[in-house]
């Protein structure tokens, strides 16, 4: 056994398959992809809870940046905080308005089934 000697270095294959082993290449004139579709993960940033997470921590990142004398980043994170507040907004605004209609819709079926058994 010897522990001494070194691997050679394999590179890992690219998950997209953008060149095989071999050397060919795919041809995906139909299907663009730039590589950013995992950067929304399953939606969670229509989850207000994530949202509100991710606010707090770019709000927490600006404050070690301050603390650390760097005007720049702190500006980029709270531009970042800034942004998802606003996202946070946006969500809390729609949820506003689902449970409103949801709210309007129930009252107004409850009426049509009182006027439908009023009258048989």
């Amino acid at each position: 056994m010897n522990n001494n000697r070194r691997r050679t270095f394999r590179p890992r294959q690219q998950k997209n398959n953008f060149r095989r082993r071999n050397g060919s290449h795919i041809n995906n004139s139909g299907n663009f992809s730039n590589g950013n579709l995992n950067f929304n993960r399953n939606g969670s940033m229509t989850n207000p809870h994530n949202v509100e997470k991710t606010v707090q921590k770019f709000q927490q990142l600006a404050k070690d940046a301050q603390s650390n004398g760097d005007p720049v980043m702190v500006e980029n994170y709270l531009q970042h905080a800034d942004h998802y507040s606003r996202r946070l907004a946006e969500l809390n605004e729609k949820n506003k308005d689902k449970i409103k209609n949801e709210k309007d819709n129930s009252s107004t079926n409850l009426l049509n089934k009182d006027s439908s058994q009023t009258s048989s």
